[in-house]
């Protein structure tokens, strides 16, 4: 080799070297840009808002002028480099100088927002949610209900829609549980949150002891929202599931209370015979077979109760504190009078 190739090797080496440190360099400011916090040892936490339409160029600038990050054009450069930058959430997050760009994009990209508990209980009509959600200044009742009867955003993804009416809202279909709501959520997002709910807990197995009994998921809810209303227990549901669908199979009207008020909006135990005169297609002591639709939103008892009944020779039954179970008339006659203290004229 003579001395030029010697001289060439060495300025190559020379090169190489000196290109490998200043990408060793870049590397470990880039690294210390993403990973290490500005202020790793604060215990400050700020509360940060994400508003919607926000892209990385407005989270960023705020960030840095809020001193959360050190550099505005690195919290930028690790979104794009990360694929995280179109997916950063709107929302309100809990934010400190104490964590890395990295955790602040990945939290934002989650939709990881400062979340509040909202609890539906079982039995629940949509008025009632409405009201609920009015009052945790969320959306207005009034919104919320019509939502209810014209909400139509992503509901091709809920096949247990399918056998719905058309003229039928979702009343029944919004399981009633607890919810986490982020800070900024539309009273479509709480719907949303609640059909994909009800779309988890009504499991293939129910789904297809459903289509074995020949069942459409609008009756079994229809079914189960009366049940919600009318008893408590798992086991005096099943027991009333069976009075219910036997009084179907024999033509005998349901002849439920929990129908009247849902007409009225009382809560009465016992309706006026007045009331049941009221000409509604939700009205069971007027007409046979089940209502128009669901009275409220029932939980996963009546739901399980309405697929799987107990099979019993009763047709009637009361409530009071227990539920006293009849085979005929003259006994649920003699219950009412000795339980609630009805006169039974002969």
């Amino acid at each position: 080799m003579n001395d030029y190739s010697k001289i060439s090797v060495k300025f190559l080496e020379k090169i190489t070297s000196i290109i490998g440190s200043i990408f060793l360099v870049i590397f470990l400011i880039v690294c210390f840009e993403f990973y290490v916090p500005i202020n790793p040892g604060s215990h400050e936490m700020i509360t940060f808002t994400v508003e919607r339409g926000w892209g990385d160029d407005e989270i960023a600038s705020d960030l840095r002028k809020l001193g959360i990050i050190r550099s505005s054009y690195f919290f930028k450069f690790y979104s794009v480099l990360s694929l995280k930058h179109s997916s950063l959430k709107a929302g309100e997050y809990n934010l400190s100088p104490k964590m890395s760009a990295y955790e602040i994009a990945s939290k934002m990209a989650n939709g990881d927002v400062i979340r509040n508990n909202i609890v539906i209980p079982e039995g629940w009509d949509t008025k009632d949610i409405g009201i609920y959600l009015e009052s945790k200044n969320l959306c207005t009742q009034s919104y919320f209900t019509s939502l209810t009867k014209n909400f139509s955003v992503g509901l091709d993804q809920f096949d247990f829609l399918q056998d719905k009416p058309k003229s039928a809202g979702l009343e029944g279909y919004l399981f009633p549980d607890t919810y986490e709501i982020g800070k900024g959520a539309t009273c479509e997002d709480i719907l949303g949150n609640m059909l994909a709910n009800f779309d988890k807990k009504l499991t293939p197995e129910l789904r297809v002891e459903i289509a074995k009994q020949k069942k459409s998921i609008f009756s079994i809810i229809t079914m189960a929202s009366l049940i919600e209303k009318e008893v408590r227990t798992l086991e005096d549901k099943k027991i009333v599931s069976g009075i219910l669908w036997r009084r179907l199979a024999i033509g005998m009207p349901l002849q439920l209370d929990a129908t009247i008020n849902y007409i009225t909006g009382k809560s009465d135990p016992s309706v006026t015979i007045k009331d049941t005169k009221i000409n509604s297609p939700y009205n069971t002591y007027m007409y046979r077979g089940l209502p128009k639709g669901p009275i409220s939103n029932p939980g996963i008892d009546s739901m399980i109760a309405t697929i799987y009944p107990t099979k019993t020779n009763y047709l009637y039954y009361l409530t009071d504190g227990k539920t006293i179970f009849s085979e005929t008339l003259e006994q649920h006659n003699e219950a009412k009078a000795k339980y609630l203290g009805y006169v039974i004229r002969k």
